[in-house]
């Protein structure tokens, strides 16, 4: 099944099982196992240094958490400490739960993914064995300046709707 949807600068698009290599004017989307694509890519986060951007292209890492959850924070503690870009998920309402259990086949959090594995719970040793052979550094590569993406819920909310004005009586 293709993991990933690219739209390249002509609008011809590709969907590809491999992470594609990095393209001026490609738009990447990543697509999840229940076939929703998942954020938009625009190649490659320039800001990286070269080493990670090879490696955040080849194998993404997205954290699904929960609010209040020891873990959790413990893992965003140890993927921050490391330097590894990720996208954090919040896993808040039941429709994100459910969403999880479809992604990974359980409801833990904290979740990882690094490319296609996929962790549950929360082991340090197996965090880090995984994000070894994936080839992210031990020490953080990250430029001083960078900014981590807030978290965000799994499934998107709709916007509620402003109510309408009464009409006038007669």
């Amino acid at each position: 099944m293709a993991q990933y949807k690219v739209v390249d600068a002509d609008g011809r698009v590709t969907y590809t099982d491999r992470p594609p290599a990095p393209t001026t004017g490609a738009k990447i989307s990543p697509i999840r196992r229940d076939g929703t694509v998942t954020q938009s890519l625009a190649g490659p986060d320039v800001s990286l240094p070269l080493e990670l951007r090879a490696v955040v292209g080849r194998f993404p890492v997205t954290l699904y958490t929960a609010a209040d959850c020891a873990p959790c924070d413990s893992g965003r503690r140890l993927l921050r400490a490391r330097g590894v870009p990720h996208v954090e998920r919040l896993i808040s309402e039941e429709v994100d739960t459910e969403a999880l259990e479809r992604l990974s086949s359980g409801r833990t959090v904290p979740t990882l993914t690094v490319g296609g594995q996929i962790l549950r719970g929360y082991a340090e040793t197996d965090w880090q064995s995984t994000l070894d052979l994936a080839g992210y550094p031990r020490d953080s590569r990250l430029p001083k300046a960078y900014a981590w993406p807030a978290a965000s819920p799994l499934v998107a909310r709709a916007l509620p709707r402003p109510a309408e004005p009464e009409a006038p009586g007669p």
